[in-house]
């Protein structure tokens, strides 16, 4: 029986996105202006269709003809949002019918009754920054004045996002994650999509880093995603990386957690030849995302794009006769942009399969698709959304 492997390369957007400017981002191209700054090499990318991609994205194919052996499509978000629950939700076939709640670009940016409950009922002496800021920037501003007090740092994005740092040995990290559940049962009636525990080490400024016992606390996915049917129907599912705290841990299976794309890549390749018959991998690259692209560096987010590049062909080499491989992304986050927020994009979907006939599905008009093709794909469903490609005859 298939099996389908669905990595995410988190943020890789490939610009024009029609209702962009509503977002304050029209003309973001996450791939276009990458090659704006440097001369991307990623040729078993552009083997599978990403150059022709962007090219029905946005009009140019940034990477020169490349001899085609995979399938591509471009696929456009239905949902209002460019977050990355936003983006893995439906292209697990539940795009959302409603809008996350947001916090305004106000000091503080959270209501006075979410903080006081905060503090009190996790018996805290208050809360720091409660700004929209970059989660490395905070940490730099705030982290020796959060040792010296014991206070948390609390920050928001232009996401559906409560995040909430502290330092895993001076605060706990046990701590930061009781504080996180607090405050995720507190902003369930304001629709807030997530609360992330972000711990962190060091003792002054310019030594402080994340670690990588980051935690999502998200709200239960409306419907029945593509996890969630593969689950219920006994199937082999293996979430890598954050895909699990996505999911809030509904119908993920296997979960592991890692941090950095290249133990996301090991784990990826330890894993393949060991799931089941009718299964699934999903991985989610995130530092593409937080790495670079929030920290608006395009040429390290092209030397990342090149060195996932050149580790790919240790994946195709493992998928046997039948094994779908598909490559995509959840939003964009243009690191030429402005401001550090994520960037409404649409994304380049590629993929793979031994002796698939090379050409294109076109541009599918809601991210669901990808799920609903994986799920026809592995028999099962249909989703609730979506409609299937034919993966092996391309429309062209």
């Amino acid at each position: 029986m298939a099996r389908a492997f669905l990595l995410i390369l988190d943020s890789f957007g490939i610009g024009g996105a029609p209702d962009a400017a509503s977002f304050g981002d029209e003309g973001a191209n996450t791939l276009g202006h990458i090659c704006q700054h440097m001369k991307l090499r990623v040729p078993h990318m552009a083997s599978l269709g990403l150059g022709l991609a962007a090219e029905l994205s946005s009009g140019r194919n940034p990477l020169g003809n490349i001899a085609l052996i995979g399938q591509y499509g471009v696929a456009r978000e239905v949902s209002r949002g460019k977050d990355t629950i936003t983006g893995h939700w439906e292209m697990a076939g539940v795009p959302l019918a409603f809008d996350w709640g947001y916090f305004p670009h106000t000091v503080p940016a959270f209501p006075p009754d979410l903080i006081d409950g905060i503090v009190t009922r996790c018996k805290l002496p208050g809360l720091l920054a409660l700004c929209h800021a970059s989660g490395t920037e905070v940490i730099e501003d705030f982290g020796e004045e959060h040792i010296r007090s014991g206070r948390p740092i609390a920050y928001t994005s232009a996401d559906s996002v409560l995040q909430i740092a502290a330092h895993e040995e001076h605060f706990g990290l046990e701590r930061l994650y009781e504080v996180c559940r607090v405050a995720r049962e507190l902003t369930y009636p304001m629709n807030i999509g997530r609360i992330i525990a972000r711990p962190f080490l060091g003792e002054r400024r310019g030594d402080f880093k994340r670690t990588a016992h980051r935690k999502d606390f998200a709200v239960t996915p409306p419907a029945p995603t593509l996890l969630k049917v593969l689950s219920d129907a006994g199937r082999d599912v293996v979430s890598v990386g954050k895909i699990g705290d996505i999911y809030a841990h509904v119908g993920t299976g296997r979960e592991i957690k890692v941090a950095g794309n290249p133990a996301f890549l090991e784990t990826t390749l330890a894993n393949m030849d060991g799931l089941g018959a009718g299964g699934l991998l999903m991985t989610n690259f995130v530092d593409f995302d937080t790495e670079f692209g929030h920290r608006r560096e395009p040429v390290g987010y092209g030397k990342l794009l090149e060195a996932f590049d050149a580790e790919l062909p240790r994946i195709m080499r493992k998928l046997k006769p039948a094994d779908l491989l598909v490559l995509t992304a959840d939003h964009g986050n243009d690191p030429t942009w402005t401001g550090t927020d994520h960037t409404r994009e649409q994304i380049p979907v590629m993929s793979y399969m031994p002796g698939m006939v090379p050409g294109s599905f076109g541009l599918r008009t809601s991210f669901s698709d990808i799920g609903q093709t994986i799920a026809r794909h592995l028999r099962v469903g249909p989703l609730a959304a979506g409609t299937a490609w034919d993966v092996t005859s391309p429309a062209a």
